[in-house]
């Protein structure tokens, strides 16, 4: 990988972490279908068990699909024996944090397109899995869904998930993804007991537009890491 392991893992965790504001708005109503079997009596204790195994399964979908990536450009890379390559795929993931950066942010929402194309292709074929697991009366059910979930069309997630197919291996791959999954944690659980709060805050320019540029900051670190590498090559 172009950047130290440990430095792109910590990467990857805080663009999941800024790109918070992006989930509130793509899986607020998936939470809320989570809840929908639970009793009403003390729901707020009720509903952990659930979130825990729904962000369980959807953290694991993420991983697996950082592996499967991360072993194809492996592979890809072995073949072709290309230093270049990891170097264009580093770029075109840089590239696509950018412009990740400025949809959080509300700047510019052209990646709403490959979301519809992601939708298309993909979660057309797996929502009538997910509608059968509704409503959610078990945490092996939400586990269930948490797998599906992973899959769902999001910029975000594609985002590092062309970053994975450079990552080395399916081991890294696996692990950059892994640890972009733990980045969305703290707010897809909050999401569960805080709902309306976070999403009134979040919502908020000034939030957003922070956290879209924190993001961008960060994918700019990527084109100076690889700009060095080809200095280097």
């Amino acid at each position: 990988m172009i950047l130290g392991v440990e430095a792109s893992y910590l990467s990857a965790f805080l663009v999941a972490l800024l790109g918070g504001v992006h989930c509130v708005g793509m899986c607020g109503g998936i939470v809320g279908a989570l809840t929908l079997g639970l009793p009403q009596a003390d729901r707020t204790r009720e509903r952990l068990p659930f979130l825990l195994a729904y962000n369980a399964g959807r953290i694991l979908s993420y991983t697996a699909a950082g592996a499967l990536v991360g072993g194809v450009g492996a592979v890809a890379g072995n073949l072709s024996r290309l230093y270049a390559a990891q170097l264009v795929l580093q770029l075109v993931a840089a590239l696509f944090m950018i412009v990740l950066g400025l949809y959080v942010a509300g700047w510019w929402n052209g990646l709403l397109r490959v979301e519809q194309i992601g939708g298309r292709l993909i979660w057309q074929r797996l929502q009538p899995l997910g509608r059968r697991l509704l409503p959610v009366q078990t945490p092996a059910r939400a586990f269930r869904l948490g797998l599906l979930w992973g899959w769902l069309p999001c910029g975000l997630v594609y985002s590092v998930l062309i970053w994975s197919v450079a990552a080395g291996s399916a081991g890294q791959g696996a692990a950059l993804m892994l640890s972009f999954g733990l980045g969305t944690l703290p707010t897809l659980m909050a999401m569960g007991t805080f709902a309306a709060v976070l999403t009134v805050w979040v919502r908020r320019p000034a939030v957003r537009q922070v956290a879209g540029g924190l993001i961008i900051a960060l994918a700019l670190m990527q084109v100076y890491a690889v700009w060095r590498g080809v200095a280097a090559a």
